[in-house]
Parts: structure tokens; C-alpha cells; sequence
């Protein structure tokens, strides 16, 4: 109803209130209409007067807008019912004009209300954003600067109470925050030294120290922020397909209201007059199938539905994904990171042969570790220097995607990877606790070997997650380039349905477009650089958003931002939810004009009853779609 004109630019924000007032008038200035006409004035300069102000207030926005679109060579609503008000005049019939144009600035008034609303859950995210830091210089003064002006490796104070300027580490003092901006989980996170806190998070009562590690650009936050205002711009495919037909129906509008009209002209009585008037009931048809209801149909419930999984911890980047994830009927998970904490622990480091020098050969997995983004990397650096190991100068560095890493230290080339990627030979297993799910990384310059064994856990949620997914009848599938024992033991305790373990990035790609091409509406989540191939190819891709890598994100149509696994529920709940939305709203939009329009043409109806009828299903539409902002996610 009030989607601008190309090249305008979108309503500001508060616009409700201007056309709020606006009906408002016109309201009232109908009313004191109506009060003379039932006190014997009727038609008297003072009704007229009144009727003629009320109808330039309730049409006011509609000649901004339906000027804005012929300006584009359009023909939209406003300019529809700025017609239909003329002809009311043209009629004797300015009453009903009045009402005509009141109902309609009213409905555009609700419906930016509604938009506002979605809107406004976004940009409280913004609200959030701090705006001045307490920074420590070199002497431990304590000076205010804008957060802006914050660079990876300054060190704030943040006092309870306040907010926390930037993304950074926890360097000394002990707290807790509330992360329920940008998570949307109202329960406190502790924080210690080591601890990770991100900018717009409330701590709650200690006194930190933090070591900023992004600027205020790069930041959690205005990461979730950028990824909302893509979405809001990114058009569903129902909304689309409206928009493309939206013009030519405007056109078949007025040519069926206009061929009425002339048929009526030379069938009727020549005395018809009043509501049989030809003029007046082609200007109703006009009315009822104007497409106010059905052009809000679907950006009502998509824009809500984005907004209210924003204040749960989803990040809908777009209408579409809205729409598709509603469909999926299988979800393919990465293992580590994703099924599992992704935080891995070094069980063990073995070297051979016995007499190798150990020194040597870890500072060489160390050194070529500490070059890559593999989830494994943190923890085998720690567990090296844990050991002693140094790092040292590596050249030539060069990565095999889902495989490994290659290059010189100290001279030497090295290989750290896969065993079939190191070229490793049989090896006794390492002693680890029995039922823990182990990954391996080698590492060998063709003389001496290294194996680093790790050992993760299941996250707490992936098992209710998987069976909330097979409840639904959604299939599940494991996809990880571990090797085979390790994701059968995964793949057990998780109860996922059938996995594929030894995977390259490139066949991660080709199983999902081998389920694709089966039938199957596919998702897939995932948190790595190696996940992005398979994240690409899948229908409805899933991004961790807490540690995941900006090439997932990137790759994302959903992110899951505080990196719980469970929100994948609540957001196929919200997508199913939005979806049966505008299947309702569609259905009540079209149901409205067309009932509305045999009726018309077939018995007639006073204009009163079409305004209100076209008025009352905008009114519906929009209503149906803020309905989403108070759903609630799963407790």
C-alpha cells in the first residue's frame, strides 16, 4: 500500500504519527460533517467545507505518493482511490468520498505502525551501541574517547553498569554480562580473565579490564546489524512476484472498473441514479479490487518475522530465507564446531621415532599451525607451547582445503594435516578415554612424525536438537572430514540418522547437490571456512555466528548468532509460522476483493460497504503480520 516509488527513498522512521494525525483530521472533520447534516444543513457551505477538508487530510499522503508514481510512469493504489474520492464528488456522493479517503489514510497509518514496530526491534540493536570508552594508557590512566576511536590491542575499563565499548578479551577482574542483545537469552554469561566479551553487552557488577580485539566497525554487533538491514532489503519470492505483477494489475484494475462502467452505461436504465448509478458502482469495483491488502500481504509477515527472530538470536538475512526454511525437509550438519563445543583439548603428543628430536618437531607443527584458522589450530598451539615448542619462520605456505597445510621451517619442509595427507604410516592408537569422540592431526617432514591427538564433546543441545528435527520429520545427515571412527563415535552419541565421514570441502558440495537432486529441500549448517562450499550449494544455508568464519557467514542465509544449536527449532518454528502468515494474508486479500467484486457486479453495494471491506482486509493483513513479533521462542 505504501511501497515507494522507485528511486524514493523508504518512509523515516515515527512517519505513523504524521498520517495518524492526518486521519485523525479527516476524521473529525467528516464527523462535524455528519453533525450538520443530521442537524438539517446538509449541503450547506459548512458541510460542504468540512467534507472537503476531510477529504484533502485523508488524501494528503495518497497525492504525495500517487504523484511520486506517475512521476514513474506507475499507477499504484494511492492514485486509485484519490480517483474513486473524485468520483464520489462527481456523483453527489461526497460523503462516502470522505470515508473513502479516511479508511484509507487510517489503514496507512496502522500499516506504518506495524512497519515501525519491526523496525523498531532492529534498531534498538543500534540503542545498544555504546558510544564512549574508558581507555587505559601506557601509565594506567584512565581517559574518556569515542568507541570509534578503539584499535585491536587498547585496553578499556568497564564498570559495572556499563556498557562494553568493543569487542575484546577479558584481561583481569571477574563479572557477569548480559549478552541478550545480540543473543537474545536473558540469562547472565560469566566472565573471567580469558573470557570473550563482545561491544553492546551490559556488564552487570564486577570491574574488567578488557584488551579490545576489533574495532568498532568489525564488531559482533554492527556485524548483526549489517546482516539485518541486507535483510530488510533482500525481498522475499511470493513479495517478488507481487511486485512484478503489481503494476500491470493496478492497469487491469482501473480497465475493469472502466469496461463495467460502459457496459453498465448502455444496459441500465437511463434513470438509474443514486448507489444504481453506472459511475458509482464501477468506482466500488474500483475499490474492492484495488491491491492494498494484497501488496502487504507478504512484506507485513516477512519483515516481522525478521525482526522477531533478531531479538531471539536468528539472523534471517533475507525474505527469502524467511520463506524457504519452511520447506526444508533435511539438514546436513559439520561435526566439529557445529554438533560438537568446537573446542578441542590436545589428549596427547606423540613423536616418532623415539629418538627423534621432539623439540624440533613440535616447534614445526606449532609454527604451521599458528598460519591457519582450522578449528584444531588453537588448541595444538596451546598444547605445543604447553610442551615447550617455539615458533619459528615458516615460508612457503601453502593449504590444501579439508586436507591440510605445507611449508618450510627452518629449512625443512613440513606437512601438518590428514595421515593420508602427511603420507602417515600405521600408528598403535593413543591411550584416550573410551567413548570420547578423537580427531587426529599429523604432522612430518618424511623422517619424523608427529600425532597430535584431540578429543571434543557433543554439545549439550545437539541431541534434543536432532530428535526436535526428526519430530518434525525432518531427516538429518553428518558431513565431516574427519576420519571414520571418529565420526561414528559422533554420529552415535548425537543420534543423527546417517553421516559421511573422510569428506573433502568440494564432496561436502556434491552431497548436498546429490540430496538437491533427489527431491529434498536442503539446509545446511556449519561454522567453518571449509563448511562454505557446502553452505554455498545448499537451499537454505546456516551459519554459526559466534565463532563462525566470515567466509561461512558470508555464505549464510540464516546465522545463528549466539551459536546455539536449539535456535535452529525456534527459527524453522518462526519460518513455518510466517509462512502460514501470508498464506492467510494472501488468501484473505484476494478472497476479499474478489467476493467483493462478484458482489458488486452482480447485486451491487453501497461504496460504505466496499471501503470498509478493502480497508478492514489491509487492516487484517497487517495486524496478522505483527502478530509475529510477539511469538516467543522455545523455553
Amino acid at each position: 500500500m505504501s511501497e515507494p516509488a522507485p528511486g524514493r527513498e523508504p518512509d523515516p522512521p515515527g512517519e505513523w504519527r504524521r498520517l495518524a494525525v492526518l486521519a485523525v483530521a479527516s476524521g473529525g472533520f467528516g464527523l462535524l460533517a455528519w453533525l450538520a447534516e443530521r442537524g438539517g444543513v446538509a449541503g450547506s457551505p459548512w458541510s460542504v467545507a468540512c467534507l472537503a477538508v476531510a477529504c484533502v487530510a485523508g488524501g494528503w499522503d495518497a497525492a504525495g505518493e500517487g504523484w511520486a508514481a506517475l512521476r514513474a510512469r506507475r499507477v499504484d493504489v494511492h492514485l486509485l482511490m484519490l480517483i474513486v474520492a473524485g468520483g464520489a464528488w462527481l456523483v453527489g456522493a461526497p460523503q462516502e468520498g470522505a470515508l473513502l479517503l479516511f479508511l484509507f489514510s487510517t489503514a496507512g497509518a496502522i500499516e506504518h505502525f506495524a512497519m515501525d514496530r519491526t523496525r523498531g526491534a532492529i534498531d534498538a540493536l543500534l540503542d545498544r551501541a555504546p558510544k564512549q570508552a574508558r581507555r587505559l594508557d601506557a601509565d594506567g590512566r584512565e581517559a574518556a574517547v569515542p568507541v570509534a576511536s578503539l584499535l585491536p590491542g587498547d585496553l578499556v575499563v568497564v564498570l559495572p553498569g556499563e556498557l562494553v565499548p568493543a569487542d575484546g578479551t577479558v584481561l583481569s577482574g571477574e563479572s557477569a554480562v548480559d549478552e541478550s542483545t545480540l543473543t537474545g537469552e536473558a540469562v547472565l554469561a560469566p566472565k573471567r580473565p580469558g573470557g570473550a566479551v563482545s561491544g553492546g553487552t551490559l556488564n552487570a557488577w564486577g570491574r574488567l579490564v578488557v584488551t579490545v580485539t576489533r574495532a568498532e566497525q568489525d564488531s559482533a554487533l554492527q556485524r548483526i546489524v549489517r546482516l539485518i538491514r541486507e535483510a530488510q532489503e533482500s525481498k522475499a519470492p511470493a513479495q517478488r512476484a507481487i511486485d512484478r505483477w503489481g503494476d500491470a494489475y493496478a492497469i487491469f484494475t482501473l480497465s475493469a472498473a472502466a469496461l463495467f462502467y460502459f457496459v453498465l452505461r448502455f444496459t441500465s436504465p437511463a434513470e438509474a441514479a443514486g448507489q444504481a448509478a453506472p459511475l458509482y458502482r464501477a468506482m466500488t469495483l474500483l475499490v474492492v479490487l484495488s491491491p492494498c491488502a494484497l501488496v502487504l500481504s507478504v512484506p507485513s509477515a516477512v519483515l516481522a518475522a525478521i525482526a522477531a527472530g533478531a531479538r531471539q538470536g536468528v539472523l534471517f538475512r533475507g525474505g527469502a530465507a524467511v520463506e524457504r526454511l519452511a520447506d526444508v525437509d533435511c539438514v546436513c550438519f559439520d561435526k566439529s564446531g557445529t554438533l560438537t563445543a568446537g573446542e578441542p583439548t590436545v589428549a596427547a603428543l606423540e613423536v616418532f621415532p623415539a629418538g627423534a628430536d621432539w623439540r624440533r618437531a613440535l616447534s614445526a607443527l606449532l609454527s604451521l599451525e599458528a598460519a591457519t584458522t582450522h578449528p584444531f589450530a588453537d588448541a595444538i598451539v596451546r598444547a605445543c607451547r604447553a610442551a615447550g615448542a617455539d615458533l619459528l619462520e615458516t615460508k612457503g605456505v601453502a593449504n590444501a582445503p579439508g586436507q591440510g597445510v605445507a611449508g618450510a621451517v627452518a629449512g625443512v619442509r613440513w606437512s601438518v594435516g590428514t595421515r593420508e595427507f602427511v603420507g602417515g604410516g600405521p600408528l598403535p592408537p593413543a591411550a584416550v578415554e573410551a567413548g570420547a569422540i578423537v580427531s587426529e592431526v599429523w604432522a612430518s617432514d618424511g623422517a619424523v612424525t608427529v600425532r597430535a591427538t584431540l578429543v571434543d564433546r557433543i554439545r549439550d543441545e545437539s541431541r534434543a536438537t536432532l530428535a526436535a528435527l526428526h519430530a518434525r520429520g525432518i531427516r538429518t545427515l553428518m558431513l565431516t572430514g574427519d576420519r571414520e571412527e571418529a565420526a561414528a563415535v559422533a554420529a552415535r552419541q548425537v543420534g543423527v540418522q546417517a553421516y559421511a565421514a573422510a569428506l573433502t570441502p568440494d564432496a561436502k558440495m556434491g552431497a548436498i547437490r546429490r540430496l538437491s537432486a533427489e527431491g529434498h529441500v536442503v539446509a545446511m549448517v556449519g561454522d567453518g571456512v571449509n563448511d562454505a562450499p557446502g553452505l554455498a550449494a545448499a537451499d537454505v544455508a546456516v551459519g554459526m555466528g559466534g565463532r563462525g568464519s566470515d567466509a561461512a557467514l558470508e555464505s549464510s542465509d540464516l546465522v545463528l548468532t549466539d551459536d546455539r544449536l536449539g535456535r535452529l527449532i525456534d527459527a524453522i518454528e518462526l519460518s513455518r509460522s510466517a509462512r502460514r502468515a501470508i498464506r492467510f494474508n494472501v488468501l484473505v486479500s484476494i478472497g476479499a476483493a474478489l467476493g467483493m467484486a462478484a458482489y458488486v457486479i452482480f447485486r451491487g453495494a453501497p461504496l460504505t460497504v466496499g471501503v470498509t471491506v478493502h480497508e478492514g482486509s489491509t487492516v487484517l493483513v497487517c495486524l496478522n503480520g505483527l502478530r509475529l513479533l510477539a511469538r516467543r521462542r522455545r523455553s
